[in-house]
């Protein structure tokens, strides 16, 4: 339960940052977030040598705006990419406040 360490959980809390993690026995309730570390592992990590932090975090950058949101397609978001995925909503949206604002 390293997540769950008393000095780990003190810092988190310092810093105002919430903390997200599942039910004992409930792996499932991370399921998303587990996937993205995965495919973050896999597809950028494993494949990359990095000479310092910076780099890895700049690089990790990189990964998830270019690859994950503009080229890399979900099924769980019917195949398309995650920039996709919200222009759509966004058009949804747009069109069912037209509708509304068009009502008597």
């Amino acid at each position: 339960m390293q997540y769950a360490a008393n000095d780990y959980v003190g810092l988190l809390q310092t810093y105002g940052v919430s903390i997200s993690m599942a039910e004992v026995g409930q792996a499932w309730q991370n399921g998303y977030a587990e996937r993205l570390m995965r495919t973050i592992k896999e597809e950028e990590v494993d494949l990359s040598e990095y000479r310092n932090f910076t780099e890895v975090y700049q690089q990790i950058e990189r990964f998830l705006e270019d690859v994950y949101m503009k080229k890399r397609i979900h099924s769980s978001l019917g195949y398309l990419t995650p920039d996709e995925y919200e222009k759509k909503w966004e058009e949804q949206r747009n069109q069912k406040c037209d509708i509304k604002e068009e009502s008597p």
